[in-house]
């Protein structure tokens, strides 16, 4: 079983036509599968910040999502599509998350594979949901590797089949992550009488998230540019694109431990590529601000990775790269974060 998120066939973009890349059509049937599953998140204003910054933001809430972060879309919409006793991951916490809810859900056994330096609430949220963890060194061990024995491990010696679902290198994971960006695009149409956003703002770790989102807006606003934003200790994405082919760095140090990754995946470089305009970096003091933006003006609390997008929004409205009066949609990821550790890190920014 292959559990590799690169391909070294299709790093360089070579066979991109023989990969089974998910289709608008995969993000429709992910959005039925889901119906009833997963939370319709809201979508919210703040007048305040639409005046700070000249334009108009659509916040879709995904930190009010089951498990509390945009996670749970795709890892439900793959283990419902998948077979096998149990089912094996490696996160460093939302898809932990994800991944055990969705099998308690659907009465399905599931171990992960999490760094020990994993945020605390996401290991205990993770057991709490029932699951299994084995914890590695993240910066000298091979999560990969550990995931490949394992499995292998429980069809050798107790005979139980386990599925693979990665975080985000994973057809049926990338179309249940664009429902997100489906249900912002429809209700930013439905609610607030906006025929279609100019610009969409969304964090990249591995990438699922962007592209799935990105065919939701190529399908539903063929106009808007879609925008990725990193940090900046971990532009792995950014590279990929510039050089055409992916990237592969030292697992970063920052905050945004949701954007960790050390590559983005063979089908969601190939979608970027297709479907990204821009990806832009941010630092992790930017994160924090926007931290503590979202906590004190909107009540808030969204962990360092789900603001990276409203972070690079006001990035490039500061560098006059958003037009006034644009309509802007920022996906917030997700909000599970040690409450002592976003104490410290707002606290940090006063």
């Amino acid at each position: 079983m292959s559990i590799n998120n690169t391909d070294d066939n299709t790093s360089s973009g070579k066979g991109e036509d023989t990969l089974d890349l998910p289709t608008y059509d995969d993000v429709i049937e992910a959005a039925r599968r889901l119906k009833g599953i997963s939370h319709v998140t809201p979508v919210v204003t703040s007048r305040t910040l639409n005046k700070s910054l000249g334009i108009s933001i659509f916040l879709k809430c995904e930190q009010l999502q089951r498990m509390g972060a945009f996670k749970f879309r795709g890892a439900y919409n793959a283990l419902s599509r998948s077979t096998g006793g149990g089912v094996c991951t490696f996160s460093s916490g939302n898809h932990a998350q994800a991944i055990a809810l969705s099998a308690r859900l659907l009465n399905r056994s599931a171990t992960i594979i999490m760094p020990n330096d994993a945020p605390k609430s996401k290991v205990s949220a993770t057991k709490g949901y029932g699951g299994n963890i084995i914890f590695y060194d993240r910066y000298t061990q091979d999560r990969e590797a550990l995931a490949r024995d394992y499995i292998a491990q429980q069809q050798q010696y107790h005979g139980i089949a386990f599925s693979f679902v990665p975080p985000y290198n994973h057809k049926d994971v990338i179309a249940g992550q664009g429902t997100a960006g489906k249900e912002l695009m429809e209700t930013v149409q439905t609610d607030h009488g906006i025929q279609a956003l100019d610009y969409l703002f969304v964090c990249v770790g591995g990438g699922g998230l962007i592209s799935g989102c990105s065919l939701a807006a190529n399908a539903l606003a063929p106009n808007c540019k879609v925008i990725g934003v990193e940090p900046e200790a971990g532009n792995d994405a950014q590279q990929s694109l510039e050089q055409g082919k992916i990237i592969k760095i030292d697992t970063p140090s920052t905050i945004a431990d949701g954007a960790q990754t050390q590559a983005i995946g063979n089908l969601t470089f190939a979608i970027m590529k297709r479907r990204v305009d821009h990806i832009i970096t941010v630092s992790d003091d930017e994160l924090i601000h926007e931290m503590r933006y979202l906590g004190e003006r909107l009540k808030m609390i969204i962990e360092p990775t789900g603001c990276l997008g409203l972070a690079g929004l006001r990035k490039m409205v500061s560098m006059d790269q958003i037009p006034s009066g644009a309509n802007c949609g920022v996906i917030l990821s997700g909000g599970n974060v040690d409450m002592d550790r976003y104490c410290d890190l707002v606290s940090s920014s006063s």
